[in-house]
């Protein structure tokens, strides 16, 4: 292939890299805009494999990020999804606490919603849990009602199609290899060519680190990977549950504990979904208890910041580890939300891996996290709710390389 010549390349054909070229193209016509995805189509990773909520922003900290993006994100997405119509429904979702000892911690996240502005939220109290949620246990909940779902691996899919209808184009089987830059350009050696490119994009997920370091940027974090495994309900049992069931989740974490949710699969039925739990993954693509990969799993343990957060919470890790390996422990887990539920009630359903970023300290990053360098921006955090608010954050990382000046103005080169 010839070499190839444009004004933007976005690493990544996951939903946010997908959003920020969209944006780009929707904001910066006379740019023309690569998309490079490494594998053979775009979404097949993060993307693909969530729980397809549409969050509301009940979770995050006011004042973060996270909490601005994730409140106008979901209208965003709503009404992207009437738009182009993609399968979605706002189903609204309950948020249990099950013992007096998570009601400071479920009052928090009340106090959270009201702050972030989330829409309609509502104080439960066992007889309300019960109208809502008939087979759910708790003494107290949360109803958020703006809560839905949808098929994000389908949004992806319109993204990559608009993007392509607007001039852009995503190129798949283009896993970059060498970073280089000169005062003029990055020039991105990939699997199919050399892209020649005036800014560039780091938006490559469980790889946005490694991406950054061929690039010679120090972030001073590094992507570990963590699995979370569902189970489903068999169809006789999906009665028990008519949207979603969350617990109080530990907020500590960035993980929001088992749940139970309902799923739009492909636009065509619903299913329910019951987990995940969250163990570290021995493969940044591992998707099964036995995934390892050599280079991933040094990675992890070469990293100081693993052993500083494994000294603090090694006994949740060991927890989690016996809960994935141990169908008996994730039913008593899911129980405490659905005490109806047997083990003969679920069978092993999909899994996912999350790109969580940990920094030298052994701190979990909690919000979005972008590095500019020269003519690279790199994107190394995108928690949830990054496929709910992907419009919009794509938006913000536009107007980011905007405001340093980098975007070409009025041309865009051809070639």
């Amino acid at each position: 292939m010839a070499d190839i010549r444009c004004d933007v390349a976005v690493i990544g054909g996951g939903i946010v890299g997908l959003a920020v070229a969209l944006e780009l193209q929707r904001k910066h016509s006379h740019l023309r805009t690569i998309v490079l995805e490494k594998e053979s189509g775009v979404a097949l990773h993060q993307t693909s494999h969530n729980s397809g909520v549409i969050h509301s922003g009940l979770y995050y900290k006011p004042g973060s990020l996270k909490a601005r993006l994730c409140v106008e994100g979901t209208a965003a997405m709503v009404q992207f999804c009437k738009e182009q119509g993609i399968p979605h429904s706002i189903c609204g979702k309950v948020i249990v606490a099950t013992d007096e000892s998570e009601l400071p911690a479920l009052d928090e996240l009340m106090q959270r919603g009201r702050a972030n502005g989330v829409p309609g939220l509502h104080l439960l109290g066992p007889e309300e849990i019960r109208e809502l949620e008939p087979h759910a246990a708790g003494i107290r909940g949360i109803h958020v009602p703006g809560t839905g779902i949808t098929d994000f691996r389908l949004v992806a899919e319109k993204y990559a199609e608009l993007i392509n209808a607007s001039g852009g184009q995503v190129l798949t089987n283009a896993a970059v290899v060498k970073i280089t830059s000169t005062a003029d350009e990055v020039v991105l050696e990939t699997a199919c060519g050399t892209v020649h490119a005036r800014f560039a994009i780091n938006c490559a997920g469980l790889y946005s680190d490694r991406i950054a370091k061929m690039a010679g940027a120090e972030l001073g974090l590094r992507i570990i990977p963590f699995r979370g495994e569902y189970y489903e309900l068999v169809p006789s049992k999906h009665q028990l549950v008519r949207a979603l069931i969350y617990p109080v989740p530990d907020v500590r974490f960035p993980f929001l504990g088992v749940h139970f949710t309902k799923r739009i699969d492909g636009g065509t039925g619903f299913g329910i979904e019951a987990g995940p739990n969250a163990v570290l993954a021995f493969k940044r693509e591992g998707y099964s208890r036995t995934s390892f990969n050599l280079r991933d799993a040094a990675g992890t343990f070469a990293f100081p910041g693993f052993w500083k957060l494994a000294t603090h919470f090694w006994k949740m890790g060991i927890y989690e580890t016996y809960r994935s390996w141990n169908k008996a422990a994730f039913t008593k887990a899911l129980q405490r939300l659905l005490p109806e539920l047997t083990e003969d009630d679920i069978l092993p359903g999909g899994s996912g891996v999350r790109a969580q970023a940990l920094d030298a300290s052994g701190k979990l990053l909690d919000d979005f996290c972008f590095v500019h360098q020269d003519r690279m921006l790199h994107v190394c955090n995108v928690p949830s709710p990054a496929a709910t608010a992907s419009l919009v954050i794509g938006r913000e990382i536009v107007a980011a390389v905007e405001q340093v000046g980098t975007i070409p103005a009025n041309h865009a080169r051809k070639g």
